[in-house]
């Protein structure tokens, strides 16, 4: 082939649909994965909830107790699972109890 603009354009429709066919099959792997994972999600029951949990502000300080499973304030990874005694602890360190969830109620440290 010579190097005229008709060949260039062949040549660059040619790359063309080898790339396409790339991306079809990488879609095909990526429907293959998340089937695999939906079919597992599906087999596992989700963990239980932690009875407490600290929520942690962006700068990774500790920022208020939850009941385990309050849905309010953090998202997962601003959560870590705290014992009874650690809840109680930090509310009595002066750490924000969840106006939502009320764990010193929970707690008993409220009546």
């Amino acid at each position: 082939m010579s190097d005229s603009p008709a060949s260039r354009l062949e040549l660059l429709r040619f790359l063309e649909r080898v790339q396409l066919g790339d991306l079809e099959r990488t879609r095909g792997w990526i429907a293959a994965e998340e089937q695999r994972l939906a079919e597992l999600s599906a087999r596992l029951p989700p963990a239980p909830p932690p009875d407490w949990e600290l929520e942690l502000d962006l700068g990774r300080r500790p920022t208020r107790v939850h009941v385990g499973g309050c849905t309010m304030g953090g998202t997962a990874f601003r959560r870590h699972a705290l014992t009874r005694d650690a809840a109680l602890r930090a509310l009595a360190e002066q750490l924000e109890a969840c106006p939502y969830c009320r764990p010193d109620i929970e707690l008993g440290v409220l009546d």
